[in-house]
C-alpha cells in the first residue's frame, strides 16, 4: 500500500511516548493515524528511561514539579489525563504497576513492558507506523491538509498534525531537535533549549579525587538573590556535582549560566547533626584520639577521601596529631563539611541530559495541545516548554500532553472503527 497517496485523519512526526499516547487515543475515537518515526523502533528512548526501569509516574503531584516560562499552564492539562487515569490506561495495556517510595514502575521493572505495550496497542487500533522517517518538512497546504515530508523525498498528508519530536535531550534515542524548525515554519516561538535533569561542572581541582564519593546531604543552589534547595544522595565526579538533588536543581543553573548569571551551589555534607553539635562531635574525637592523626581521628565520619578534601581546604594536614588541633580547627572543618561551596561552571551536555527546558511556549497552545494559529496543528512532550523533575515528571507530561491532543484530534476526525477487538475506552 502506497500510504503516500492516503490522506489520514492524523499525521504523527515522532513515535515515542508523547507521539504514541496521542496515536493511540486519537485512534480509540476512531480516527485514522499515521506515525512516522526516524529511529528504527517506537519510544526508543522509553527503553533507557529509569536505568532500565520506566519510572512512569508519581504520586506525589505538585504543580513546582513541572517547570517552564508558562508552567502554571500545564496544570489545567495535567489534570485532564491525571495520576488515576495514568493508572488505569496502562493497567489497560497490559502494565501492572508497582510503587516504591510514591514512584510507579512496570511490576516487571523493564522499560521494554512500557514501550511494548504501547506498541501493541497502537497496532491492535490499526495505527499505521512507519521507522526510520525523519520529516523535515511539514506545511498546511492550501487545501487544508497537512504535509509532512521525509528526509527520504516521501510525503505524506493529514487532516491534521502532532509534532512530537522530542527536545534535545539524549538525541542517540531521537530527541535530536529536528522538531524547533518544523514549530518555527509554523510561525511559532522556540524557545532555545538548555539541559535540564543533568549533571552540573564545577570548579576544583580535589573532584577527581572526590570522583566517585556518594553521600547524603542538602544542595543550595544560589543564583544572586535566589536560591533553590534539595536533599538526597550527592555523586562527585571528576567534572564536578550529580545525583538526584542535583539534577532537580540543574535546570535553574543551566538558565542562569546561559543569562550569564553567577552559580553556586552550596552543599551540606552531614547533615545529620547541625554545625553546634558537630563541632562538639570534632572536638571530642580530636580529645579522645590525641595520639592519632586528624584523618584517623575523623574516620567513619565521612567518606575518608571526603575527609581528606574537607582537611586540605582548612589548611589541616591529614598526618598531623589530632591532639595539636584548637577548638578552632574543629570549627573551620565543621564549616567546610556543612557548608561546602563551589562555583558552578557549567552542565553536561544534551547527550547525559534527561530533559531539556525551551521548546514552544504554552501561551501559544490551547488546554488540548493545538495551536492557537495553524487549526489542526498540535504540540506534545518535550517539543513544548515544559520540563518535570526526576521521579517520572517527564514522561506524566508525555502521556497527559499527548492523551489531550489524542482525545481532540478524535473527536474531530473518526473515518472508522479501528480496534482489532472491541474496546471501550
Amino acid at each position: 500500500m502506497d500510504m503516500t497517496k492516503e490522506v489520514f485523519d492524523a499525521v504523527v512526526a515522532g513515535g515515542g511516548a508523547a507521539g504514541l499516547t496521542a496515536a493511540i487515543f486519537a485512534a480509540r475515537a476512531g480516527s485514522r493515524v499515521l506515525v512516522l518515526e526516524q529511529k528504527e523502533k517506537l519510544c526508543k528512548k522509553i527503553y533507557a528511561t529509569g536505568n532500565g526501569k520506566c519510572n512512569f509516574t508519581n504520586k506525589d503531584w505538585q504543580a513546582s514539579y513541572f517547570r517552564g516560562s508558562n508552567s502554571s499552564l500545564a496544570e489545567p492539562v495535567l489534570r485532564s489525563f491525571d495520576l488515576s487515569d495514568t493508572l488505569s490506561f496502562f493497567r489497560e495495556i497490559g502494565i501492572y504497576p508497582k510503587e516504591k517510595n510514591g514512584y510507579y514502575y512496570p511490576n516487571s521493572e523493564q522499560a521494554a513492558s512500557v514501550a511494548e505495550a504501547l506498541r501493541r496497542e497502537a497496532e491492535r487500533l490499526l495505527v499505521q507506523w512507519i521507522p526510520e522517517k525523519r520529516v523535515c518538512r511539514a506545511e498546511k497546504t492550501k487545501d487544508g491538509l497537512f504535509l509532512a515530508e521525509t528526509d527520504d523525498g516521501m510525503r505524506f498528508f493529514g487532516k491534521s498534525m502532532v509534532l512530537a519530536t522530542g527536545g534535545k535531550a539524549s538525541p542517540i534515542h531521537g530527541s535530536d531537535g529536528s522538531g524547533y524548525p518544523l514549530a518555527e515554519a509554523f510561525g511559532h516561538t522556540v524557545i532555545p533549549p538548555l539541559p535540564a535533569v543533568v549533571q552540573l561542572k564545577a570548579e576544583g581541582k580535589f573532584f577527581k579525587t572526590l570522583a566517585g564519593v556518594r553521600t547524603e546531604g542538602t544542595v543550595r543552589l544560589h543564583i544572586g538573590t535566589e536560591s533553590y534547595t534539595e536533599q538526597g544522595e550527592i555523586l562527585f565526579a571528576a567534572y564536578g556535582i550529580s545525583g538526584i538533588p542535583v539534577m532537580q536543581l540543574s535546570r535553574y543553573a543551566s538558565v542562569a549560566l546561559a543569562e550569564k548569571k553567577a552559580v553556586r551551589a552550596e552543599l551540606d555534607l552531614f547533615p545529620a547533626a547541625d554545625e553546634a553539635e558537630l563541632i562538639k562531635e570534632l572536638i571530642a574525637r580530636f580529645s579522645r584520639m590525641a595520639q592519632n592523626t586528624v584523618e584517623e581521628a575523623m574516620g567513619g565520619l565521612c567518606n575518608h577521601k571526603l575527609n581528606y578534601v574537607v582537611l586540605g581546604l582548612c589548611g589541616i594536614s591529614p598526618t598531623r596529631t589530632a591532639g595539636e588541633l584548637t577548638a578552632m580547627a574543629a570549627v573551620r572543618i565543621a564549616e567546610q563539611l556543612k557548608h561546602f561551596t563551589v562555583k558552578i561552571t557549567g552542565t553536561n551536555g544534551f547527550e547525559q541530559a534527561q530533559a531539556c527546558t525551551g521548546g514552544v511556549p504554552l501561551t501559544e497552545l490551547t488546554e488540548r495541545m493545538e495551536s492557537k494559529s495553524v487549526k489542526d496543528l498540535f504540540f506534545v512532550g518535550e517539543l513544548t516548554d515544559i520540563d518535570g523533575t526526576c521521579g517520572g515528571y517527564n514522561l506524566q507530561w508525555a502521556w497527559s500532553s499527548g492523551a489531550a491532543a489524542g482525545r481532540e484530534i478524535g473527536g474531530r476526525y473518526a473515518s472508522h472503527t479501528t480496534a482489532k477487538t472491541k474496546h471501550s475506552s
